[in-house]
């Protein structure tokens, strides 16, 4: 289970341009907001910029975790496709009813 874990480090990583998208956004709408207005000029493209962020965030995670378990899966693996079932049975109990 060690190995299925993602570090703090790879989610940083990640994350680096989203981050850095998030704070130019914040910055460009804190230093556009009007002298006096300042909560009402950001608040909200804040908080919607903050929700893609964390939209982001959540689904870099997913991914990180979901590429160490199937890494470590067995299913990860796949063997080959198995062929069509053969027409004999082995146990003579289900013949196939073509003749």
């Amino acid at each position: 289970m060690e190995g299925k874990r993602i570090t703090v480090e790879e989610l940083k990583r990640a994350l680096a341009t989203d981050f850095e998208r998030l704070a130019e956004r914040v910055a460009e709408a804190m230093n556009a907001a009007k002298d006096g207005h300042i909560i009402a000029d950001t608040e909200e493209l804040v908080r919607d910029t903050n929700a893609v962020f964390r939209e982001q965030m959540y689904a870099q995670a997913i991914g990180l975790l979901q590429n160490k378990q199937e890494a470590f899966s067995p299913s990860a693996r796949r063997a080959p496709e198995q062929g069509p079932a053969a027409d004999d049975a082995s146990d003579g109990q289900r013949a196939s009813e073509r003749v």
